[in-house]
């Protein structure tokens, strides 16, 4: 962080709505320079959650799965909540079974990403998973997710799929091919 800037002193802090999923919170903010705003910001559950890219062969593995916010299916990779108890791996070995159907014998942290850091304090975690082998538990998704296979070699042509547009997904993608690359 730069060594000029000094966080704002925060003078108060209200829970204004509240759902299953989040509490929305006015936040009231003293900068530096005296300027004084109030932001809202939406906090999460306080779970983490893990999105994983699948490897298998030569094919990542991607899912469709109905995304309410935009009333449309979407082309991502499996992704869920942190589980009270579990760690980043053990979540996403759980969430690529139940998802997917398969386990992983080897998994890799790429990265943790905030999403909207302006307003929403969620993290998601970015795991590669490899050596897969058939394992299915039950999720609780509410219909099967369909699983489409794309090859390695064509990984970055998902940027021209019309559903594969979920700003999370498409910084996966990025990570997980500079990884590949890698290897």
């Amino acid at each position: 962080m730069d060594k000029h800037l000094q966080k704002p002193k925060i003078h108060k802090i209200e829970t204004v709505a509240r759902s299953r999923l989040f509490n929305v919170e006015s936040v009231d903010l003293e900068f530096s320079n005296g300027a004084r705003r109030i932001y809202e910001r939406m906090q999460p559950s306080g779970r983490e959650a893990v999105m994983i890219v699948p490897v298998i062969d030569d094919h990542i593995i991607l899912i469709r799965e109905y995304a309410v916010g935009i009333e449309d299916y979407e082309l991502g990779f499996p992704k869920g909540l942190i589980d009270p108890g579990e760690d980043i791996l053990e979540a996403a070995n759980r969430e690529l079974m139940e998802e997917v159907g398969f386990g992983a014998r080897r998994m890799e942290i790429l990265t943790k990403l905030t999403l909207a850091p302006s307003y929403f304090s969620s993290k998601m975690n970015i795991v590669v998973a490899q050596n897969l082998y058939p394992q299915r538990r039950q999720g609780d998704e509410p219909e099967p997710l369909p699983q489409v296979r794309w090859p390695i070699a064509e990984m970055m042509k998902l940027l021209n799929e019309p559903d594969f547009r979920e700003a999370r997904n498409v910084s996966a993608l990025f990570l997980a091919h500079a990884w590949l690359l890698q290897r």
